[in-house]
């Protein structure tokens, strides 16, 4: 009898080892889901914070460009009515070089280069912010759920700064090849007769380029943007070259509408508004790539008139 007693207290003792074993695991996973609950809701709080400084660092930055492009029009308003005011020189075997292209009132090389750039700049940012807002946002999406509101101000800015680069090294490219023919017309006046035949060529082959593969893939990576659920790197030198990559994506894509631009309406407002709503309508509205095809029509076709024009005259 003594021993069915001394089973039963061990048994009795055992269980009672057991409940209390028990116990303490549930309160040891209760403490563990309580640090995870509080280590969550200081997460959540954090995202939070950083959606609310996301939000007033994107209407900032919708500001800034949105000052940017007012006063890159008022600029671009300026600087051709400058251009208009200083007309053409005339050729002695017919025809006429613009001054654009050349120094004037004792300017050297160097100035001609830095006033011709200052307008380029102020007209690209007329043109070319529109479209270079949404890809700015984008980014800002992208990396906003990972860095703190003055860092995404300061990769935003490197962002922008290294596709201003970008536009500012083409604008002196374009002023050294426009100088180089308006020398080469004024030492050659035979080249001044057969100006309006290139012309019409270089619009031609500018239309011509919006068909193009080439012209097709720098789109799609214009148009293919980051967004949340794509992972990009959030150190400075990876902005800039994002910036760099994103600047250059833009120049070859607007290539051909560039060279129609500079040929035919560098002073002309109504073409520099058809020209800055194509680039746009192509790069954010859906089916861009049709409506290149439909600008390089147009393009093709306006060259094509030129031509004929030049032939007739001649």
């Amino acid at each position: 009898m003594d021993a069915f007693v001394r089973v039963g207290r061990v048994v009795g003792a055992g269980r009672v080892v057991r409940v209390v074993g028990a116990v303490r695991v549930v309160r040891a996973v209760r403490a563990v889901r309580a640090v995870r609950a509080s280590g969550e809701e200081r997460a959540v709080r954090q995202r939070t914070a950083r959606s609310g400084f996301g939000f007033v660092g994107v209407c900032a930055l919708l500001l800034v460009l949105f000052v940017l492009f007012a006063a890159g029009v008022a600029a671009t308003f300026a600087q051709n009515a400058s251009m208009v005011s200083m007309g053409e020189l005339p050729m002695p075997g017919g025809g006429s070089i613009s001054m654009m292209w050349m120094p004037t009132c004792g300017k050297t090389w160097a100035r001609a280069t830095a006033s011709f750039v200052g307008m380029w700049i102020a007209m690209m940012a007329a043109m070319m912010l529109p479209s270079l807002a949404a890809m700015l946002l984008r980014y800002c999406e992208a990396i906003g759920s990972r860095v703190q509101a003055g860092r995404l101000a300061v990769l935003t800015m490197l962002v922008a700064s290294g596709y201003a680069v970008v536009w500012t090294g083409l604008g002196v490219v374009v002023f050294a090849l426009g100088a180089a023919l308006a020398e080469l017309e004024w030492r050659w006046q035979a080249f001044t007769q057969i100006v309006p035949l290139t012309a019409g060529l270089v619009v031609v082959v500018g239309g011509a380029m919006q068909f193009s593969a080439w012209k097709a893939r720098h789109l799609t990576h214009c148009r293919t943007m980051p967004g949340p659920a794509t992972h990009v790197a959030t150190d400075p030198a990876s902005a800039w070259r994002h910036g760099l990559r994103l600047g250059i994506d833009c120049c070859c894509s607007c290539a051909g509408l560039t060279a129609v631009l500079v040929v035919v309406g560098m002073t002309d407002l109504r073409m520099m508004a058809a020209v800055t709503v194509a680039i746009t309508a192509e790069r954010l509205v859906p089916g861009g790539a049709r409506i290149a095809r439909a600008s390089g029509g147009m393009a093709v076709g306006g060259g094509l008139l030129l031509i004929a024009r030049a032939v007739s005259v001649a």
